[in-house]
């Protein structure tokens, strides 16, 4: 169901080419224009010598990113939006250009949707292609989670426990957050080995320390050492068929403690499976990206709940970016 107006030929061509726009963001980022513009007002040829790149190619770029509303340009010298400055300088606490990179390494494999549909099968065939990129997800997690961690780890009222499992936490962004809000609280980052040096350095950053550890694993197929009396899964279920998430969820039951609170934090399909639209798009990406991933429902994941004997089955009144939601439990 649409909910922003009628499908007609204008809106159709928009939606094609709107990976045009994309594609300028994605070059702006890569090349660095935002972060080499900083608090200057730059010539198209004083940035081409900046990013090594021709004037004709470099002025193109520039007024397309002025025309999107993304740089202000005024006698023929470019600067960044305020906006800009915020969200696309490298060195902000607020810049997503990480997952912008991560999107610009996406599109390849999008470009090849129709195969994924026609096969059923993933066209990526390994998760990242070497360090950068495993780096670029990584913080683009990082700087997604710090837009919404802060304001989850205040609602979710974790007061007597103590011990807190963020099981494929990545750069272990909620596990830092849940830790500042409740000051009595440990918690242990449990993901694979490539994202140790990235989540200690996360920890580093928030002086943490001494109050979160890194454990290295595959959640499939490694043991999970230790005991949890509250344990957060986000954005991991979807990349995981059914039954590997029922076994996900069962075995970080087997190693939490009676009462302990279990939390999956995901983008949720309505139980239509047809709405809202980025869970319903975010199931291609894992189409294109994954064997068996996909968006789930929120009666699929209270089934999967239910099914590993998790009580007291709840929604928290909670809407996220891109319709991410949280849906717990105990044990």
């Amino acid at each position: 169901m649409m909910s922003d107006g009628v499908w007609n030929a204008e809106r159709l061509l928009r939606t094609s080419g709107s990976y045009w726009e994309a594609c300028t963001l994605h070059t702006g980022v890569s090349l660095e224009v935002f972060t080499r513009l900083g608090d200057e007002r730059l010539t198209a040829g004083d940035l081409a010598a900046k990013i090594g790149g021709s004037v004709r190619g470099t002025a193109m770029l520039l007024n397309a990113l002025t025309a999107m509303g993304l740089l202000i340009k005024h006698d023929n010298r470019y600067a960044n939006t305020p906006e800009g400055k915020v969200l696309l300088i490298k060195d902000s606490p607020r810049y997503c250009g990480s997952m912008i990179l991560h999107h610009a390494v996406l599109i390849n494999y999008w470009s090849r949707l129709p195969q994924a549909v026609t096969s059923g099968q993933p066209v990526k065939t390994v998760p990242y292609k070497d360090d950068d990129e495993r780096e670029t997800f990584l913080m683009g997690m990082f700087n997604l989670a710090m837009a919404s961690a802060p304001r989850i780890a205040e609602l979710i009222d974790l007061s007597g426990r103590h011990h807190l499992l963020d099981l494929g936490g990545g750069p272990g962004t909620y596990a830092i957050h849940f830790c500042i809000a409740n000051p009595e609280l440990k918690a242990v980052i449990f993901d694979f080995p490539e994202s140790r040096s990235c989540a200690l350095r996360m920890v580093k950053q928030f002086n943490l320390e001494d109050r979160v550890a890194f454990m290295a694993g595959n959640y499939l197929d490694d043991k999970i050492g230790g005991a949890y009396d509250v344990a957060w899964l986000s954005h991991i279920l979807h990349a995981e068929g059914e039954n590997d998430c029922k076994k996900i969820i069962q075995k970080t039951l087997s190693v939490m403690e009676p009462g302990g609170l279990i939390l999956v934090h995901d983008f949720i399909l309505d139980d239509s499976h047809d709405n809202p639209l980025f869970p319903a798009l975010f199931g291609l990406n894992m189409l294109i990206n994954t064997p068996q991933g996909q968006s789930y429902t929120e009666a699929q994941i209270r089934d999967m709940f239910s099914a590993a004997g998790v009580q007291d089955i709840k929604r928290i009144p909670y809407r996220g970016p891109n319709d991410a939601g949280i849906i717990c439990g105990t044990k």
